[in-house]
């Protein structure tokens, strides 16, 4: 323990250079805008500036991209709660919740929220990086491709908690969801599937962004035209110091909530190839499926909007731990600084901490510095933020507009995904009309591809036996958990119905 915090002191103090310092700050506020921006994300923050990082020593470089990817995790809230456009995939669970909480005057409590459970998140993500890296990592290894499906049905297990009290439409959702996943290339024969009307766009299959912003951006949008007739009515947001301290004083609203989204985020980020969505999304079913007012999920419950949040900040931490420790990137963004590490002559796995102590050390010290800066500057920013809302809607609504189509073109870049995402606005506005919930298809299409992949892995390796996925311990842990959610929210409905008749039978007694 005293090594572990004599290098962590190294660590600190090499983050605090002046160079390493403005570099980190720099990376912070460029990161919160462009996970702010709709359709950029942390992938392509740090892919477009990672040449830059060349005029700068390897190690400035390094903190000063992972700097970029903590900022855009915190970013991504922004135009999630005061838009309803995701800034990025990560961000899409902070939709349910923020926006209704912005519609309703409250947007700068949801974005403090959204700040303060990243900061913890990132906090509680760091100190578990930092005492427990190499086996952490090692346990991560144990998961094969049958404890990665079983994972994906676990976090299929919580969407049913999304869906209220109507099971059968919320599998629906899910169902369809699936379905879309499915379309582009299968990955075992590359063979064609589901390609409507032989249009070549769909070859690439559906990007999860344009389902995204189609649904929430545009499908929002059409739905707000139509309450309200084109008059909209603005909230006024407090944003006053002694409005400011009330939301700090509402943290043990969702501290619970927070810790266990933070703990489960960091768990799955270290995971090769999960990330932080699934994180997320994971987070805000267990929020609402243990909350003790499940109803309030989707209508503005504070608790809805920390939980994913805290789980996608701890994930962004979480999935640096196999990158440096194992050379195994746990995320697309980790990836590319796993690249930048190779060009510069860093090459992560277990030599690193005993060949480039100071540099491994920096980082993580960087990483705590970061979360300070960011969460700063974020709360900073809240009256900046909170001023769009104060926009009328003849400006709002066009503004809207036009980053729904750059955020649905800059992925691929291409028009046919555009006008996909104008027909997924329609849809999601016609599902909302309807009644039916358009979150579990959102986050279904997320982790199809994630769940597909891995049966079909465990399958091949066990000769079609389904049995792998029981024999195998974590495997079997993570379904037998799957099942519990997926009973519990018909147990509730029985105590409920039982706690209702009591009183007659009482009465009639």
């Amino acid at each position: 323990m005293d090594t572990i915090l004599l290098a962590l002191g190294g660590g600190l103090i090499e983050a605090f250079q002046p160079l390493n310092l403005t570099m980190i700050i720099l990376g912070c506020v460029i990161g919160l805008f462009i996970g702010a921006m709709p359709g950029l994300g942390s992938v392509n923050g740090v892919a477009i500036l990672l040449p830059i990082t060349f005029l700068v020593p390897p190690t400035a470089a390094i903190m000063f991209l992972a700097a970029i990817y903590y900022g855009a995790m915190y970013g991504g809230a922004i135009s999630s709660i005061t838009l309803g456009i995701p800034g990025a995939s990560t961000a899409v669970a902070t939709v349910f919740d923020g926006r209704p909480l912005a519609q309703s005057g409250k947007a700068d409590k949801a974005l403090a929220a959204a700040a303060i459970a990243s900061f913890i998140g990132g906090t509680i993500s760091v100190v578990l990086f930092t005492l427990f890296a190499p086996p952490l990592a090692a346990f991560a290894l144990k998961f094969g491709p049958a404890e990665e499906f079983a994972l994906m049905v676990l976090a299929f297990a919580t969407f049913i908690g999304l869906g209220g009290d109507d099971i059968p439409k919320t599998v629906f959702s899910i169902l369809i969801g699936l379905i879309l996943a499915t379309i582009g290339l299968d990955i075992i024969s590359g063979k064609p599937r589901l390609i409507f009307f032989d249009i070549t766009g769909f070859l690439h299959g559906i990007n999860f962004l344009v389902l995204a912003i189609g649904i929430y951006g545009i499908g929002e949008m059409l739905w707000t035209l139509e309450q309200s007739e084109g008059d909209v009515t603005v909230h006024r947001v407090k944003t006053s110091w002694r409005a400011f301290l009330e939301n700090l004083g509402h943290v043990r609203d969702y501290i619970k909530t927070t810790v266990v989204g933070s703990v489960l985020g960091c768990f799955v980020g270290t995971l090769p190839a999960a990330g932080a969505t699934p994180a997320s999304l994971m987070a805000y079913g267990l929020a609402k499926t243990f909350s003790k007012d499940p109803d309030s999920f989707g209508k503005g419950n504070v608790a809805g909007v920390a939980a994913p949040e805290a789980a996608n900040n701890a994930a962004s931490t979480g999935s640096m731990l196999p990158m440096i420790t194992l050379g195994i990137p746990g995320s697309p963004t980790t990836a590319i600084l796993l690249g930048g590490m190779i060009i510069w002559g860093l090459r992560p796995g277990p030599l690193l901490f005993s060949e480039h102590p100071d540099f491994v050390w920096g980082l993580i010290g960087s990483l705590y510095i970061a979360n300070v800066f960011t969460v700063l500057i974020n709360l900073a920013f809240i009256p900046v933020f909170v001023r769009v809302l104060t926009l009328p809607f003849t400006i709002l609504a066009p503004v809207i507009f036009v980053l729904c189509v750059v955020g649905g073109y800059a992925p691929t870049q291409t028009m046919h995904d555009v006008w996909l995402m104008f027909l997924f606005g329609v849809v999601g506005y016609l599902m909302r009309k309807l009644n039916y919930p358009v979150a579990p298809a959102v986050l279904a299409i997320v982790l199809g591809p994630l769940a597909e992949r891995s049966l079909r892995q465990s399958l091949l390796s066990s000769q079609g036996d389904v049995m792998i996925f029981i024999e195998r311990p974590l495997s079997a842990i993570c379904i037998a958990i799957a099942v519990a959610l997926m009973l519990y929210p018909v147990y509730t409905r029985f105590r409920r119905a039982a706690a209702a008749k009591s009183p007659d039978a009482t009465g009639q007694a």
